[in-house]
This record gives C-alpha cells, structure tokens and sequence, in this order.
C-alpha cells in the first residue's frame, strides 16, 4: 500500500482509473485485470474502457497517508522496507528538524524505514469532475 492512484464506480462496479482530458471534456480511463464487455486488452491482464466522466458513479483520489515523528506525511513509495515519505506540514523549520530533502519548493521528502511509520491507512478523496447524479 503506498502511493496515490485514482479509483472510478462506473455501472456499479470500481476500477483503477486515470483521468484523461479530451479536447471539451474530461473522461476516465478505467482499467480491468479481467477482459469485460467493451474494455480492450491493451497487455496481458490489463483491459482498459474510456468514458466520459459524467458516466461515472463517483472518482477518488485515493493516497497512503502516515504518521513519523508525530508528524503528517504522503507515502510516495515503498520498496525494500523502506518507505519515502512527503511531509505534509507547511513548517520549513520541522522539515528541516526531521532531515528532510528539500525536492522543490514547499515539498520536503526522506526515506524511512517502514517499521518507523505508524498510523499507515488509506485516505479516499471524492473528485468533482462533472459527474452526474440521478
């Protein structure tokens, strides 16, 4: 469980998902591990459907979010016990008390081991993208 990624209802059903922008509209990528009626198989175990996003029940932004040192952070990735971590304090001063890299302006990051993160959960964000409620 690590990083952000979008997930989409559509016809009852919740897919990964990624947004796509068309030239007046948005619509939504929707990926399948299973072949399904209208998705196409674009690699081995990945079939894909786009529509328009006002088809769609609901999409979230969904991201692994923690806490290290009592502070909040982002999960941005996992790999080999370790995990980086994004701060989500506004605090220059904490950020560089913790040892974080400063990677751009406001956005402060560091590698962690995995044991020393806690409160490790999911945090689904509904999106606004036009979608139409009957």
């Amino acid at each position: 469980m690590s990083g952000s990624f979008y997930l989409a209802r559509w016809q009852g059903a919740d897919y990964l998902a990624s947004p796509e922008p068309h030239a007046m509209e948005l619509w939504i990528r929707l990926r399948s591990p299973e072949p399904l009626d209208g998705f196409e198989e674009v690699e081995p175990g990945c079939h894909v459907r786009t529509v328009p996003a006002p088809e769609c029940e609901a999409v979230h932004l969904v991201r692994t979010l923690c806490r290290w040192r009592q502070e909040a952070f982002l999960v941005r990735e996992e790999r080999d016990g370790q995990v980086c971590l994004e701060y989500l304090g506004g605090s220059v001063l904490t950020a560089r008390e913790l040892g974080l890299e400063r990677i751009e302006r406001g956005v402060y990051r560091r590698w962690v081991p995995r044991e020393e993160v806690s409160e490790l959960r999911e945090h689904a964000m509904p999106l606004d993208v036009g979608i139409q409620h009957f």
